[in-house]
C-alpha cells in the first residue's frame, strides 16, 4: 500500500531548527507534488508550503517565507522541509502530503490523495 512517513520532528527552543523528512516507501516521488501542512492544537490544519513536479515551491502561508525550505532528494526517494528561526507559534503536528504533478503546477494542489502520519514539533524554551 501507498505510505508517506514523516520524521526530525522534536522539542526545540524559538530561534532553533529543525529538518523534517517525508519519504515515500512504495512510490517515486519526483512525479508528485508534496506540500507540508501543521495543526496546532485547538486550531484548523493550514498549509505551509508546497514543492511541485517542476521542484518549484509555493509558500500557502507568508510566516514560513525566509524561514522554511522545501527540497528533494531523488536518490533518497524524500522531501524535506528545513525550518530556522523556529518560533512558539510554529508548534504543531506536521504532515506530508503528496498529489500526483506531471506537468508541473502552478501553485499547490488543491488536495491530496496521500498523507503521512504526522510528527510533532514542538517550540519552547
Amino acid at each position: 500500500q501507498v505510505q508517506l512517513v514523516e520524521s526530525g520532528g522534536g522539542l526545540v527552543q524559538p530561534g532553533g531548527s529543525l529538518r523534517l523528512s517525508c519519504a515515500a516507501t512504495e512510490f517515486t516521488l519526483d512525479y508528485y507534488a508534496i506540500g507540508w501542512f501543521r495543526q496546532a492544537p485547538g486550531k484548523e490544519r493550514e498549509g505551509v508550503l508546497c514543492i511541485n513536479g517542476r521542484d518549484e515551491t509555493t509558500y500557502y502561508t507568508e510566516s514560513a517565507k525566509g524561514r522554511f525550505t522545501i527540497s528533494r532528494d531523488h536518490a533518497k526517494n524524500t522531501v524535506y522541509l528545513q525550518m530556522n528561526g523556529l518560533k512558539p507559534e510554529d508548534t504543531a503536528i506536521y504532515y506530508c502530503a503528496a498529489e500526483v504533478d506531471l506537468m508541473g503546477s502552478t501553485n499547490c494542489p488543491l488536495e491530496y490523495d496521500y498523507w503521512g502520519q504526522g510528527t510533532q514539533v514542538t517550540v519552547s524554551s
